[in-house]
Parts: structure tokens; sequence; C-alpha cells
């Protein structure tokens, strides 16, 4: 009972604009340097350099939301472009991530859409790949079809589903042949759209692994459950997967060890390195989804 509530209140302030505002002037301060790489893109480049040299691979996030003008969000495509050309210029191992609420989603869907195609052109130029984040269930359909509309120019882009949703499984199905990363979900939703018991966003959650698997599907496992993995393992040597058909997923900060022992057995191991300065919303959804989080960041505070 006590950790819903706590969830609860931690997904209510990763909504709060107010907080968030606040937020930009403290600093990353409350345990967030624990998850989040600095920030500015020196800052992350350098954290990204320090994974690659363990043998992890990356993929970049520049956080922002509450974009409410076209102006903020021109500015943040902007800044997604910079920072494609800072891993070129760079030559570390790391994709880019962007969030469509970022790039005008709330404000237009043409202007977000032109936004995009300026970020697929230059991952195009530099030979990288971009991954469109899943939000909340409000903007899942729009998502997705703006992923749709975007594969018909550009192969190097693909999206995240999310296991909590009913959709999700046939939102697999109809993605067949898209790089995706699957997750488990870290947004507060409805019981009328989403399972609430673990156990069933669990079950959902190796359903939609072993369809796109199956498929014969670029399929990301984004998980820090070690049962979850362990089962992914033995399902890709049980139905014959190659081991270049997938790979598995982590955030920047977390399960460090596992990260490094996967790499060790062989497996492509992808940290997710989010950084900037609107961190907020991002630590407070960290904080929301596993009671051990908040334990994990008061140790980062109070160890500075």
């Amino acid at each position: 009972m006590l950790a819903e509530v706590s969830k609860n209140v931690f997904l209510y302030a990763s909504q709060n604009k107010l907080f968030n505002k606040g937020a930009k002037k403290w600093g990353l301060k409350l345990g967030a340097s624990q998850v989040v790489a600095g920030v500015t893109i020196e800052s992350a480049i350098k954290k990204v350099r320090e994974l690659n040299q363990k043998g992890i691979v990356c993929t970049l996030d520049h956080l922002g939301e509450f974009i409410s003008s076209k102006e903020e969000a021109t500015e943040a495509a902007a800044y997604n472009i910079k920072t494609l050309k800072a891993i070129a210029a760079s030559g570390v191992n790391s994709n880019l991530s962007v969030k469509m609420t970022q790039l005008g989603l709330d404000i237009d869907l043409d202007f977000c859409l032109n936004n995009m195609r300026r970020i697929l052109d230059v991952a195009k130029e530099t030979n990288n790949f971009v991954r469109i984040d899943m939000e909340d269930y409000a903007h899942c359909q729009m998502t997705l079809d703006i992923l749709r509309e975007l594969r018909k120019t550009y192969d190097n882009v693909g999206t995240v589903i999310q296991s909590y949703l009913f959709r999700a499984e046939q939102d697999v199905k109809d993605l067949r042949g898209i790089p995706l990363r699957l997750v488990k979900g870290a947004y507060k939703e409805s019981s009328e759209v989403a399972y609430q018991e673990k156990e069933k966003i669990d079950e959902n959650y190796m359903n939609i692994i072993k369809e796109h698997l199956l498929s014969g599907s670029y399929t990301a496992i984004a998980s820090h459950d070690h049962k979850i993995i362990a089962k992914v393992k033995e399902f890709a040597k049980q139905h014959n997967i190659p081991s270049n058909q997938f790979e598995f997923q982590m955030l920047y900060g977390f399960r460090k060890e596992m990260q490094l022992s996967l790499v060790q057995e062989g497996y492509k191991m992808r940290v997710y390195v989010p950084f900037g300065d609107d961190w907020f919303g991002y630590f407070m959804r960290r904080l929301a989804e596993r009671p051990q989080n908040v334990t994990f960041a008061l140790k980062g505070f109070f160890s500075k």
C-alpha cells in the first residue's frame, strides 16, 4: 500500500510543471546525478565514451518535456541535431532517442513531423539510428502514426512498445520488421487501457518479446529484471535466434554489474544515457518504478 502511494506521488510530481521549472534551478541534486549523465552534450559524450570502453554501446537522450511553443520545439530539434553531430565528431558508439512532445507533437502534427525529418536527415548523413521514445497513452497512437509516415522515407528510425498496454501485442504484430525497444512502461495509466498487476505486465512483456523475435525483427529488450533476461536467453537458444537479432538495454546508473556480465557473455548491451537540465520528470518516473530506486538515489545524494 505504501509503495503504491509513493509511486503515485512520484508520478504526479513528474508531470508537475512548477516542480520541473524549479528543478532546473536546483541542478542535478536529490541523487539525480546517479541516473542522469550531466546537463551538457560534453558531459554525456564523456560518459558514453567510458561505457564504450567497457564494451557497452549507448543511446543518448536529450531530456525535455512540457514543450509549449514552436520556438522551444525548434530549439529542441536543433539540439538533437547538435547531439547527432557530436556523436559523429567524437567517434563514440551511440544512437539517439527523442520524444515527440519535445518536438512539438502537442502543438502541431506536421510541425513535429518536419522536425523529425530534419533530425533523421542528419542521422542518415552520419550513419546513425534514431529511436522515438513512447510517452503516455494519450500520445501512443499519434506516435505510431508518425513512425509509419517516417518509415515511408527513412529506415533508420524505430520506436518503443510498452507491455502494460492492452494494445501492445497487436502493435508489435503490426510493426513487424521495424526495430523496436520493448519495455514494461513507466507512466500511470488507467485500468481501461493498461494492466495494473505486475504479473500480467510481465506475462505480456514476454509475449511481445517472443512475438517480435519470432517474426525475425530486430528486438531491443529493455529490462533490469534478471528473470526476464534469463528467459529471453533461453528462448533465443531454443528457437535458434541469432544473438545479432537482439540486444539488451538498461538505464544509465542501474545494474552496472549485470551490464558488464552480459557483455562478457557476448550479448550486445546498450545503455540509455539521458542528459540535460530538463531532468526532473525523468528522475521522478525512475523513483516511481521501484521502491529500491529511492534508496539508490538517496545513497547517491548523501555520498556527495
